[in-house]
């Protein structure tokens, strides 16, 4: 057997934790998507109510809070989508919604980045979201706060790019529950401490480019702050 890494490879950062001097690893992320009607109305779908659906993207994609996310290769059409993101702090497997909440380390405001021109085509072509939304820098976060300071209801979230509100609502708009998600999410993989759940977008996703400073805020929670850098 292998004694030794030929090289090394990129690591996902540590995530900040309110009141913490120790960080939060990361292991997966998890996205659900159209989880917002508004947001599923003005992208000209539907919701189905009968079970979420979801997507990843890579842990080494994160930025965090303060930092700059790279305008991505192979679009001229990048979005900003604020979300709520779910922090996982214990195993989790064929959970009940009454369960959920005791494998909750905690909840932070994130960034689900996507080219949506490549998403479209994806679409049309009834091909995976991969090129869409799994990319370097896609995926902004910032602090976790831990769950026992905060319990997801009727926060608002919001979004501004250069001081302009482009997204918000509140928490109580997501068409499924963080319990409901965790619930649904541990039927089919075994979640365990360091993964996260972006739960979703309100209305109002729009295009970004280089120079915009974005801020993202929910209620109860440390604000996201980014700038988007120059083309890569």
């Amino acid at each position: 057997m292998p004694t030794a890494p030929l090289f090394a490879v990129p690591q996902s950062p540590l995530l900040p934790v309110e009141g913490l001097a120790q960080g939060f690893p990361i292991h997966r992320i998890f996205c659900v998507g159209r989880n917002y009607a508004a947001h599923a109305a003005e992208m000209g779908n539907t919701i189905d109510r009968a079970a979420p659906f979801y997507f990843t993207k890579p842990p080494t994609g994160l930025v965090l809070s303060g930092g700059t996310m790279t305008y991505p290769p192979g679009t001229e059409d990048c979005h900003h989508e604020i979300e709520l993101v779910i922090a996982i702090g214990a195993p989790a497997f064929r959970v009940s919604v009454e369960e959920a909440a005791r494998v909750i380390f905690g909840y932070a405001v994130g960034l689900d980045m996507t080219r949506r021109d490549l998403q479209q085509a994806a679409k049309d072509k009834q091909r995976p979201w991969d090129m869409g939304k799994s990319f370097e820098d896609s995926a902004g976060i910032g602090p976790i706060t831990q769950a026992a300071e905060f319990s997801p209801g009727r926060q608002r979230i919001e979004l501004t790019v250069n001081d302009t509100i482009r997204q918000e609502g509140e928490l109580s708009d997501m068409v499924w529950s963080v319990p409901e998600i965790v619930s649904h999410l541990s039927r089919y993989y075994h979640l365990t401490p360091g993964d996260l759940i972006y739960t979703g977008t309100p209305s109002g996703v729009g295009p970004v480019q280089p120079g915009d400073r974005l801020v993202g805020t929910v209620e109860g929670l440390a604000p996201l702050t980014v700038t988007i850098g120059p083309a890569a």
